[in-house]
């Protein structure tokens, strides 16, 4: 951490300035690895046309934090990751085993999450405001052990879209194509169903349930306004969530507001400039 806070000690802020606001540092490089996070795997969800399947995955999450804590952690994010993989896991063995649609499935378990979540944290007469922090989140209070997992998942993403980004491209096109010239397109979306399960259950306490789905969907939807290629479709969207991602923890910094939501703001404006481009292009 010492070279990064090196290294921001050289911007023109006074939060930069050596020894003082580690608070903002941390966020800063949390936005860092976070943007490109959702810049990657909004795509994948996009073309996927699973929009809401990363809001299910938080209410999963949500019930996760509530197991956890029923169950006296210290730490119940571990509790919520590991709920939120095994309701990824039902999730894609209902859909393939059922005629219905997607976003049906998804309604189903969403619900089903959340009346699960509030049930768990009300059980007993217990108060609902402990978990409020989860609706609109902290990026403030980032600790830097969670940016160097999000940084190891980060790393994981990238080699897994190395590997296999055509496969997971057909499988999310036309997965009967992609049965009959042999990829295994169950174990190709557990994998990146599994992928946003981790990232959105661990991002929630910082970026809020509210607003995590809209990280998931407008990078890359506002990247489809305008590109004209797969490459650019990928870049713009990451950039886009990279810019809007520093744009708004600077906002919430100097006029305290939520990150999240300054980011899905920023990402709004972004998806409506790129409509309009696109519109006349």
């Amino acid at each position: 951490m010492e070279i990064w806070y090196q290294l921001v000690s050289l911007l023109p802020f006074e939060w930069a300035e050596p020894d003082s606001m580690f608070f903002m540092k941390h966020a800063l490089l949390a936005v860092l690895v976070i943007s490109p996070l959702f810049g990657i795997l909004s795509t994948m969800v996009v073309h996927s046309r699973m929009s809401f399947f990363s809001d299910a995955l938080g209410h999963s999450a949500f019930t996760g934090m509530a197991i956890g804590a029923i169950c006296g952690y210290q730490e119940p994010t571990w509790a919520a990751v590991i709920f939120a993989v095994i309701f990824a896991l039902l999730f894609n063995v209902v859909r393939r085993r059922s005629a219905l649609a997607s976003d049906t499935v998804i309604g189903v378990f969403s619900s089903t999450a959340v009346a699960l979540g509030i049930f768990l944290s009300t059980m007993g007469g217990r108060s609902f405001t402990k978990f409020n922090n989860l609706l609109i989140g902290d990026i403030l209070s980032v600790e830097p052990s969670k940016i160097g997992l999000l940084a190891i998942i980060l790393l994981a993403v990238l080699m897994l879209w190395a590997y296999s980004f055509n496969d997971l491209m057909l499988s999310a096109v036309h997965p009967a194509l992609a049965d009959s010239r042999g990829i295994k397109v169950f174990w190709q979306e557990t994998c990146f169903s599994i992928a946003i399960a981790v990232v959105v259950t661990i991002s929630m306490t910082w970026v809020g349930l509210l607003v995590i789905n809209s990280l998931l969907v407008l990078p890359a939807a506002a990247s489809r306004n305008v590109a004209r290629s797969m490459f650019q479709y990928h870049l713009l969207s990451l950039v886009g969530a990279v810019v809007a991602g520093i744009a708004g923890l600077m906002t919430s910094y100097y006029i305290g507001a939520s990150a999240g939501a300054a980011i899905t703001l920023y990402l709004a404006v972004w998806f409506l400039l790129t409509f309009c481009v696109g519109k006349r292009g």
